[in-house]
């Protein structure tokens, strides 16, 4: 496994060893061995979202503490633009955000740490992902900031107009609401 650091701090794209012979391939997806200095947490839970159609968008998920979760993000079919948001409000680069190309035939994983915003949207259709996070998921603890907020000025590579998002994900706060709150909060969401 090869890791690659990422402009935001702590987040990373895991490059697998990939063993291939006549009868195909085998790598290893997750080796809590090898990860385990640069993980803070333990995973907890796997998780698998399918996205029938091109141009699905999830996001920007986070949840807040205690509740806070890392993620460790992999396509299993298809391929997505993965969108990461620096929510922890004493890191270098709170309120940055990152794109990443994932895709099946390149089998990277993303590393994303607690502290973070997630999103993604589907290149093709019937986009598999799979991804496992390091904490238990509350209701009452989820929140998100709207996929096309005018501060952080995302670049999802797609007109608004042709994205399929649901209405709960549509109806999302702004960074600057989302900021605020943070700012309040002095142990909210630190590193």
């Amino acid at each position: 496994m090869n890791l690659i650091g990422t402009k935001l701090e702590d987040a990373f794209l895991i490059h697998p060893q990939i063993f291939n012979d006549e009868r195909g391939y085998f790598f290893e997806t997750y080796n809590h061995k090898k990860l385990s200095k640069f993980l803070r947490h333990q995973f907890v839970q796997d998780n698998e979202s399918f996205n029938e159609e091109r141009n699905t968008l999830r996001g920007l998920h986070f949840q807040t503490p205690p509740y806070t979760q890392a993620k460790l993000i992999r396509v299993i079919s298809g391929c997505i633009i993965d969108i990461i948001v620096d929510l922890r409000i004493d890191s270098p680069t709170f309120g940055a955000w990152d794109a990443f190309i994932l895709e099946d035939k390149h089998k990277v994983s993303l590393y994303i740490p607690r502290g973070f915003a997630h999103g993604y949207i589907t290149k093709q259709p019937n986009t598999l992902i799979t991804y496992k996070v390091d904490n238990d998921y509350s209701p009452e603890h989820e929140e998100g900031i709207i996929f096309n907020d005018p501060t952080l000025k995302i670049t999802w590579s797609v007109n608004d107009d042709d994205v399929i998002i649901s209405e709960k994900d549509n109806a999302l706060k702004p960074f600057t609401e989302i900021k605020k709150s943070l700012l309040k909060k002095s142990d909210y969401l630190k590193g």
